[in-house]
Protein backbone atom coordinates (compact mmCIF):
# COMPACT_ATOMS: atom_id res chain seq x y z
CA UNK A 1 0.00 0.00 0.00
CA UNK A 2 1.32 3.37 -0.86
CA UNK A 3 1.30 5.87 1.65
CA UNK A 4 -0.81 9.34 1.16
CA UNK A 5 1.12 12.00 -0.06
CA UNK A 6 1.92 13.83 3.19
CA UNK A 7 3.57 10.76 4.96
CA UNK A 8 5.97 10.36 1.77
CA UNK A 9 9.12 10.32 3.42
CA UNK A 10 12.58 10.21 1.19
CA UNK A 11 14.41 7.15 2.63
CA UNK A 12 17.98 8.56 2.19
CA UNK A 13 16.50 12.03 3.62
CA UNK A 14 15.87 10.43 6.35
CA UNK A 15 18.88 7.95 6.70
CA UNK A 16 21.07 11.18 6.56
CA UNK A 17 19.18 12.84 9.16
CA UNK A 18 18.83 9.94 11.52
CA UNK A 19 22.51 9.64 10.66
CA UNK A 20 23.10 13.14 11.96
CA UNK A 21 21.10 13.15 15.03
CA UNK A 22 20.22 9.53 16.63
CA UNK A 23 23.86 9.97 17.72
CA UNK A 24 23.32 12.77 19.95
CA UNK A 25 20.33 11.49 21.22
CA UNK A 26 21.90 7.89 22.33
CA UNK A 27 24.25 10.22 23.94
CA UNK A 28 21.57 12.20 26.04
CA UNK A 29 20.77 9.32 27.75
CA UNK A 30 24.39 7.22 27.78
CA UNK A 31 24.69 5.34 31.10
CA UNK A 32 21.23 6.33 32.37
CA UNK A 33 19.74 2.89 33.78
CA UNK A 34 16.45 1.91 31.24
CA UNK A 35 17.57 4.38 28.77
CA UNK A 36 15.80 2.38 26.17
CA UNK A 37 12.33 3.43 26.61
CA UNK A 38 13.15 7.49 26.92
CA UNK A 39 15.42 6.92 23.97
CA UNK A 40 12.35 5.65 22.06
CA UNK A 41 10.42 8.71 23.47
CA UNK A 42 12.64 11.00 22.03
CA UNK A 43 13.72 9.37 18.82
CA UNK A 44 9.63 9.58 18.34
CA UNK A 45 9.51 13.10 19.99
CA UNK A 46 12.27 14.04 16.91
CA UNK A 47 10.75 12.38 13.70
CA UNK A 48 7.46 11.58 14.70
CA UNK A 49 7.94 7.73 14.56
CA UNK A 50 10.20 4.81 15.35
CA UNK A 51 11.90 4.68 12.09
CA UNK A 52 13.18 0.97 11.17
CA UNK A 53 16.47 2.39 10.37
CA UNK A 54 17.04 3.43 14.30
CA UNK A 55 16.20 -0.01 15.27
CA UNK A 56 20.16 -1.76 14.80
CA UNK A 57 21.36 1.71 16.16
CA UNK A 58 19.67 1.67 19.42
CA UNK A 59 20.27 -1.82 19.71
CA UNK A 60 24.11 -1.72 19.18
CA UNK A 61 24.51 1.50 21.31
CA UNK A 62 22.37 -0.71 24.24
CA UNK A 63 24.24 -3.58 23.49
CA UNK A 64 20.46 -6.04 23.15
CA UNK A 65 19.17 -7.05 20.36
CA UNK A 66 17.81 -5.50 17.60
CA UNK A 67 14.75 -7.81 18.38
CA UNK A 68 14.42 -6.45 21.83
CA UNK A 69 14.16 -3.18 20.37
CA UNK A 70 11.49 -3.80 18.37
CA UNK A 71 9.42 -5.88 21.20
CA UNK A 72 9.36 -2.46 23.04
CA UNK A 73 8.10 -0.48 20.06
CA UNK A 74 5.45 -2.96 18.80
CA UNK A 75 4.57 -3.52 22.93
CA UNK A 76 3.62 0.28 23.70
CA UNK A 77 0.66 1.33 21.70
CA UNK A 78 1.73 5.11 21.94
CA UNK A 79 4.93 4.15 19.80
CA UNK A 80 4.64 4.20 15.91
CA UNK A 81 6.01 2.61 12.86
CA UNK A 82 5.27 5.04 10.80
CA UNK A 83 4.58 8.91 10.54
CA UNK A 84 0.79 9.61 11.63
CA UNK A 85 -1.36 12.14 9.78
CA UNK A 86 -1.31 15.70 10.39
CA UNK A 87 -4.95 14.53 12.17
CA UNK A 88 -5.04 11.66 15.05
CA UNK A 89 -8.24 10.46 16.31
CA UNK A 90 -7.81 7.87 19.30
CA UNK A 91 -10.89 5.80 19.99
CA UNK A 92 -11.04 4.19 23.39
CA UNK A 93 -11.11 0.26 23.74
CA UNK A 94 -11.64 -0.08 27.47
CA UNK A 95 -14.28 -2.13 28.90
CA UNK A 96 -16.23 0.91 29.92
CA UNK A 97 -16.40 2.21 26.47
CA UNK A 98 -17.20 -0.73 24.84
CA UNK A 99 -20.20 -1.59 27.16
CA UNK A 100 -21.27 1.75 25.89
CA UNK A 101 -20.97 1.29 22.54
CA UNK A 102 -17.48 1.62 21.27
CA UNK A 103 -17.37 -1.21 19.29
CA UNK A 104 -20.18 0.28 17.11
CA UNK A 105 -18.50 3.84 16.89
CA UNK A 106 -14.69 2.27 16.03
CA UNK A 107 -16.60 0.04 12.75
CA UNK A 108 -18.09 3.36 11.92
CA UNK A 109 -14.87 5.27 12.20
CA UNK A 110 -12.94 2.34 10.21
CA UNK A 111 -15.67 2.43 7.19
CA UNK A 112 -15.54 6.48 6.82
CA UNK A 113 -12.33 6.78 7.12
CA UNK A 114 -11.34 3.57 5.12
CA UNK A 115 -8.85 2.82 7.30
CA UNK A 116 -8.10 -0.36 9.65
CA UNK A 117 -6.47 0.21 13.07
CA UNK A 118 -3.18 2.59 13.12
CA UNK A 119 -3.78 3.50 9.10
CA UNK A 120 -3.78 6.94 8.10
CA UNK A 121 -6.84 8.11 5.68
CA UNK A 122 -6.13 9.52 1.93
CA UNK A 123 -7.29 13.28 3.71
CA UNK A 124 -4.58 12.26 6.66
CA UNK A 125 -6.36 11.36 9.47
CA UNK A 126 -5.06 8.23 11.43
CA UNK A 127 -7.34 6.38 13.29
CA UNK A 128 -5.56 4.61 16.51
CA UNK A 129 -7.01 2.55 19.61
CA UNK A 130 -6.07 3.50 23.29
CA UNK A 131 -7.05 1.92 26.56
CA UNK A 132 -8.62 4.24 28.25
CA UNK A 133 -8.80 7.97 28.31
CA UNK A 134 -9.89 8.51 31.72
CA UNK A 135 -13.47 9.42 30.53
CA UNK A 136 -15.57 6.40 31.54
CA UNK A 137 -18.60 8.26 32.80
CA UNK A 138 -19.12 9.66 29.39
CA UNK A 139 -18.21 6.97 27.30
CA UNK A 140 -17.79 6.13 25.02
CA UNK A 141 -14.55 8.65 24.59
CA UNK A 142 -12.40 9.56 21.98
CA UNK A 143 -9.47 11.82 21.45
CA UNK A 144 -9.18 14.11 18.43
CA UNK A 145 -5.93 15.92 17.69
CA UNK A 146 -5.36 16.08 21.66
CA UNK A 147 -8.59 16.90 22.95
CA UNK A 148 -10.73 14.20 24.90
CA UNK A 149 -14.38 13.97 24.01
CA UNK A 150 -16.85 11.73 25.84
CA UNK A 151 -20.58 10.74 24.38
CA UNK A 152 -18.90 9.41 20.77
CA UNK A 153 -21.83 8.12 18.86
CA UNK A 154 -21.52 7.36 15.14
CA UNK A 155 -23.36 11.58 14.06
CA UNK A 156 -20.70 12.88 16.91
CA UNK A 157 -18.15 11.10 15.29
CA UNK A 158 -18.59 12.42 11.95
CA UNK A 159 -19.12 15.92 13.30
CA UNK A 160 -16.06 15.76 15.00
CA UNK A 161 -14.15 15.00 11.61
CA UNK A 162 -16.19 18.06 9.70
CA UNK A 163 -14.74 20.48 12.27
CA UNK A 164 -10.74 18.78 11.41
CA UNK A 165 -10.81 18.56 8.01
CA UNK A 166 -11.40 20.77 5.58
Amino acid sequence: MTPPPHLAVQTADLDADLAARLPDILADHRGMEGSLLPILHAVQATWGHIPQAALPVIARDLNISRAEVHGVVSFYHDFREAPAGPHLVKLCRAEACQAMGADRVAAHAKAALGVDWHGTSARGVTLEPVFCLGLCACAPAAMVDGRVVGRVDEARFDALLAEVLP
